[in-house]
């Protein structure tokens, strides 16, 4: 479902006939299974389903990534950064396994006795990391966190349609609904389904999340952070499932794109994802390690953040489209590595929808191909030669800059000035949560990678309200199919109407699409064992890495 600038199956879902619209644990995993590998189709990379199973352990392993946490408070967990790290130290009731498929996780079972009632039996004897056990006292506390209003949970969509959380056994959880919600479930892999310590959480008050311990239960628990430099993970050795590899796990921020690739290639860091699209080549051929490419799910996308300004106007949309130089973008911003879209979700999303649909769903999208005389046509039949739009750009890796100064450059083609705002690395994030952050901004670069393996993820983002609605989109109807989708328990079904929203979502340029792109790791020759898909977001991958010799 998220965020900022870079991002992000094996086996094919299963298509369910469901003669009831009920939906069995079961039936929900081969749902939410994921996509064929090459499913979206990238052609200039070879994507790997996984790297080389690490053949011993490690004392420590250095990690990079391109900014700090903001905080590592599971209910904030929205972008790269936070989640990067917390996926090893806090768990959730169901887990995304690095082939994007869901399995049991702190739950060790989930079933659905009617279509608005979800039961979540626990497993026994799973530690917290102060050492106290996990109860169902502990979940009902940690997903009521998410549906406090007061806390502004970044994962508060998830919970719309929850209308009570009750313990109903001493390991045992049982969630209402107001109405069927086919999404709930597959987001409890996700940091919205995060289970902490009720009393560790509530010791820390306002402070929890930005030091200290976490009080979760991952195979890794939080160390020393040195702020502004970097977080250290320390192996929990009463994890209730199989011990991390490594016994400490240090993450470097890294902001500036060069600095990491350099760390990378020295050896100061062993590894880390997200690498910058420029040094895609000098990785390859560095004989340093290995840089691997793997399933993202992943959109890069002009996120349309007001309607107030020139944007409103449906043509200045269509005319900042047409003029984008998008393969460019792919060859220069993503270094060759992806694919030109016209389709805001990835064909990887929609792998297990049927046929017909899945074309439908694919069929008179955004136009791709550039057509600067109509785009110059639109914005003076819109009135708006001379207006001023503005884009935030970063330095965060290219793929964020060039995508700003491409815009930059077809709205000079066609008489539109847009203007470029320089955002910190680490103040990228706060585009995604702080309105503030956003004000005077027209729009920005997001790459935006699904949290779950269904299309809907991404597509109820323009429903009335949502939390990355940001321009504020608002049409009935369009609202009316995101809720028929999600209370649509059969696959086959909610994919049709999935394609409508998809339709509606590219006539309307609700956000400009531009590139699919796959997931990119590297590792250098001491380690292995991460996984390649974007699943690292919310599966303890650490964990999996140890010396490759």
């Amino acid at each position: 479902m998220t965020p900022t600038a870079p991002a992000r199956r094996a086996t094919a879902p299963g298509r369910l006939a469901l003669a009831t619209a009920l939906l069995s644990a079961a039936a929900l995993v081969a749902a939410c299974s994921g996509p064929p590998r090459g499913g979206s189709d990238q052609a200039a990379v070879q994507l790997s389903a996984d790297t080389p199973a690490a053949k011993g352990e490690l004392d420590s392993f250095t990690w990079a990534t391109y900014a700090e946490p903001p905080t590592l408070d599971y209910i904030q967990a929205f972008d790269y950064p936070q989640n990067t790290v917390l996926s090893n130290v806090c768990e959730s009731l169901m887990r995304w396994t690095p082939q994007l498929t869901l399995a049991p996780g702190l739950a060790e079972k989930a079933s659905n006795p009617d279509a608005t009632t979800w039961v979540y039996d626990l497993r026994s004897g799973v530690h917290f990391h102060d050492g106290s056990v996990m109860t169902a006292d502990d979940v009902v506390y940690s997903l009521g966190r998410q549906t406090n209003p007061d806390n502004a949970s970044a994962w508060a969509q998830v919970f719309q349609n929850v209308d009570s959380v009750a313990k109903t056994g001493p390991l045992q959880v049982t969630v209402k609904l107001k109405q069927p919600d086919s999404q709930f479930p597959q987001y409890m892999a996700t940091a919205a389904g995060v289970v902490a310590a009720k009393a560790g959480v509530e010791a820390a008050g306002k402070d929890y999340g930005t030091g200290g311990s976490l009080d979760c239960t991952g195979p890794f628990k939080l160390g020393a952070w040195a702020k502004g430099q970097s977080i250290e993970l320390q192996r929990f050795d009463d994890y209730w499932g199989t011990k991390a590899k490594s016994k400490k796990v240090v993450f470097s921020f890294l902001t500036d794109p060069s600095a990491r690739t350099n760390a990378m290639l020295t050896g100061d860091v062993d590894g880390g994802y997200l690498i910058p699209t420029e040094s895609y080549d000098r990785l390859r051929k560095s004989g340093a390690g290995t840089l691997y490419f793997g399933e993202g799910l992943s959109t890069v996308n002009l996120n349309v953040t007001s309607m107030q300004g020139p944007l409103g106007d449906l043509r200045v949309r269509q005319a900042l489209s047409l003029a984008l130089d998008r393969s460019g973008f792919v060859r220069t911003g993503l270094a060759g590595a992806g694919t030109v879209t016209g389709s805001l979700t990835t064909r990887a999303a929609w792998a297990g929808a049927p046929d017909d649909v899945r074309k439908s769903a694919f069929e008179h999208l955004t136009p791709t191909a550039q057509d600067v005389e109509r785009a110059k046509a639109l914005v003076k039949e819109a009135g708006a030669e001379g207006k001023t739009l503005t884009v935030a750009t970063s330095t965060i890796g290219q793929d964020v800059s060039l995508l700003a100064t491409a815009v930059q450059a077809a709205g000079a083609k066609i008489g539109l000035n847009v203007q470029l705002r320089t955002i910190a690395p680490n103040a990228f994030t706060a585009l995604f949560t702080d309105p503030k952050a956003r004000e005077g901004l027209d729009m920005f670069p997001e790459t935006y990678y699904d949290s779950v393996t269904d299309p809907l993820d991404l597509l109820a983002n323009f429903k009335t309200g949502a939390y990355q609605n940001f321009a504020g989109y608002s049409e009935p109807a369009y609202d009316g199919l995101v809720d028929q989708a999600t209370a649509e328990y059969d696959p086959a079904k909610r994919a049709a109407i999935e394609a409508k929203l998809q339709q509606t979502a590219s006539e309307q340029l609700l956000w400009i699409p531009v590139a699919e792109w796959p997931t990119a790791v590297f590792l250098n020759k001491r380690i292995t064992g991460a996984p390649t898909t974007i699943s690292y977001m919310y599966y303890p991958w650490a964990a999996d890495v140890g010396a490759a010799r």
